[in-house]
């Protein structure tokens, strides 16, 4: 079941006099975090409406309804915000990274199923998938078209074609 409620970043400082609060954004940059009207914040998913957002240095900063001195933004420093999965629409295509967590890899060509999504790292120009075998052992793949043959959402399979030798020093693959 996916969630309803999606991390998108941590208050991690604040900014200001006037309630502002520094965000380290989870999402694909900080312009991201600065389209949502509505954010959650921690574990009970209290809603804020976003007064003002935008981008500063690697961080967002934002000014939540409410919150209009930095003695209170200070005892939000360390929380968690979402946004409710509700407030966006995705592109064909495009995908929460959370969402992808735990589904099941298979090879589109064998039918072999290598494992589950445990991690997804994203550094530079291609988001790099690691997924974990029934034995334990990390594989990893990256995330580019080439690869990644289609995204099952309803029954949470990852199709994948591996490049050519990107498993072969995995005992438990060879010869499969």
């Amino acid at each position: 079941m996916k969630k309803q409620f999606l991390e998108i970043g941590k208050i991690v400082a604040t900014q200001g006099l006037k309630g502002e609060m520094r965000v380290q954004y989870y999402c694909d940059s900080p312009e991201v975090i600065c389209d949502f009207d509505r954010l959650y914040m921690g574990k009970e998913k209290t809603e804020y409406e976003v007064e003002n957002a935008r981008p500063h240095k690697n961080l967002a900063v934002i000014k939540l309804s409410g919150i209009d001195d930095v003695d209170k933004a200070k005892t939000y420093v360390g929380k968690m915000l979402y946004i409710n999965r509700d407030d966006t629409e995705l592109e064909e295509g495009v995908y929460f990274l959370q969402d992808l967590i735990g589904m099941s890899v298979i090879d589109v060509d064998t039918g072999r199923e290598y494992g589950k999504v445990d991690e997804i790292y994203q550094n530079g120009a291609a988001d790099v998938y690691s997924i974990r075998t029934k034995e334990g052992k990390q594989l990893m793949f990256p995330g580019i078209p080439e690869v990644i043959i289609n995204v099952d959402m309803d029954k949470d399979i990852i199709s994948i074609r591996p490049l050519k030798g990107l498993f072969d020093d995995i005992e438990e693959i060879k010869g499969e």
